[in-house]
């Protein structure tokens, strides 16, 4: 079997994404930010940010919050217990159905996105909506190893998580 990895556009500057919920990957560089961007505007109404270090601290994640004005720290979540895309959805899954969310926006690179999506959509019930909404991570287009290190991952992922 063929497997190629298809790079996701980068939806963040083309697309306006609303949903209950948003789920940001940690890992790479604009991802937090995209993710109070959209909370900031009012496009979505609960963030999780999944992945992130056990000692970290909200102001240590994201240092610009005060300068967002009005958001309430209750509409952030710290999921703390990920160490990997598919921990990140299996660790995500209980934080939306606690908060009653329907659909949620899927923040991470355009390189990571078609691995995180398909993992997701593996682990959350067909009844949840899932957007995809990818930000510029590192190189674009991106370099070869970047591109093989998610190639092997994706294939490891087919083979094991989907």
């Amino acid at each position: 079997q063929y497997l190629a990895i298809s790079l996701e556009s980068i939806s963040a500057w083309t697309e306006d994404h609303r949903a209950e919920c948003c789920v940001v990957l940690t890992g790479g560089p604009g991802r937090v930010r995209e993710g109070f961007d959209l909370l900031a505007h009012g496009q979505i109404h609960k963030l999780i940010i999944s992945g992130v270090h056990p000692r970290a601290t909200l102001r240590g994640i994201f240092p610009q919050w005060p300068f967002y004005g009005a958001l309430q720290e209750e509409d952030v979540v710290l999921e703390r217990r990920s160490t990997t895309t598919f921990g990140n959805a299996q660790q995500s899954l209980p934080l939306v159905e606690a908060m009653h969310c329907r659909s949620l926006v899927l923040i991470t690179s355009h390189l990571h996105m078609r691995r995180a999506f398909r993992t997701f959509r593996q682990v959350f019930p067909s009844e949840i909506l899932i957007l995809t909404r990818s930000v510029s991570s590192g190189a674009v287009p991106p370099r070869s190893s970047d591109l093989g290190t998610e190639t092997a991952k994706t294939l490891f992922y087919s083979l094991w998580a989907y």
